[in-house]
């Protein structure tokens, strides 16, 4: 940032290096690698996979609260009694250097009973197998699973459907298999991670490792 000398300061070029090189070493402290982007949503080896398949190693640095968010928004969502709601967004995947429509992450929302038919799927998505419905695409991947709870009362009778989607956002990364596996493995790991959250039974119907078998 410039500061622009006046002469009431008379700090000239003596102070003016001391500022510059504060304000540098500030904004290099506002981007981290995957593994603390939004506190450990992608700690250990979900890093790596998350730098692989978005091209990039520095990311703007997000709250660590969005876990708690998130858990917020579906309980609320849930207890209003509407058939869907928005949700909150787990993690925010914004590049150093990133132009302002580069916004990759995790996010999550509850679904409504029709959003899993098998029609309506975006162009270039496939359905695979795991959870209640799953799918993966150029740059996404997606899954719908069913949460019962002891913390959301009725649930055992209606559980928490819950949406999950993982975007890498621009990215040069390659539309292979390995690359559209790669999204969905990182979306079933944060998965798992709000399931402990919300206390869901049997991990929210999601299997301990991900399962790649496209349907």
């Amino acid at each position: 940032m410039r500061r622009r000398l006046t002469a009431a300061g008379l700090v000239m070029a003596l102070g003016a290096g001391g500022v510059a090189c504060a304000s540098e070493k500030e904004e290099e402290k506002t981007f981290v690698g995957a593994a603390e982007v939004c506190g450990d949503v992608f700690a250990g080896p979900l890093a790596e996979m998350v730098e692989k398949t978005t091209g990039d190693k520095l990311f703007f640095a997000k709250s660590s609260k969005g876990m708690a968010r998130v858990v917020a928004a579906l309980k609320e969502g849930y207890e209003s009694g509407r058939p869907w709601a928005a949700g909150d967004v787990l993690c925010l995947l914004r590049p150093k250097g990133a132009n302002q429509t580069d916004k990759g992450g995790a996010f999550f929302s509850m679904y409504a009973p029709q959003d899993v038919e098998d029609e309506g799927l975006p162009a270039g998505y496939e359905l695979y197998t795991m959870g209640v419905q799953s799918s993966v695409g150029r740059g996404a991947a997606a899954i719908y699973f069913e949460c019962v709870t002891p913390q959301l009362k009725g649930s055992d009778k209606t559980p928490l459907r819950i949406h999950g989607r993982f975007a890498r956002g621009e990215s040069n990364a390659p539309d292979t298999r390995e690359y559209r596996n790669l999204n969905l493995i990182i979306l079933h790991a944060v998965s798992l991670k709000l399931v402990k959250e919300l206390g869901c039974e049997n991990n929210g119907g999601l299997p301990k490792a991900p399962v790649l078998t496209p349907k």
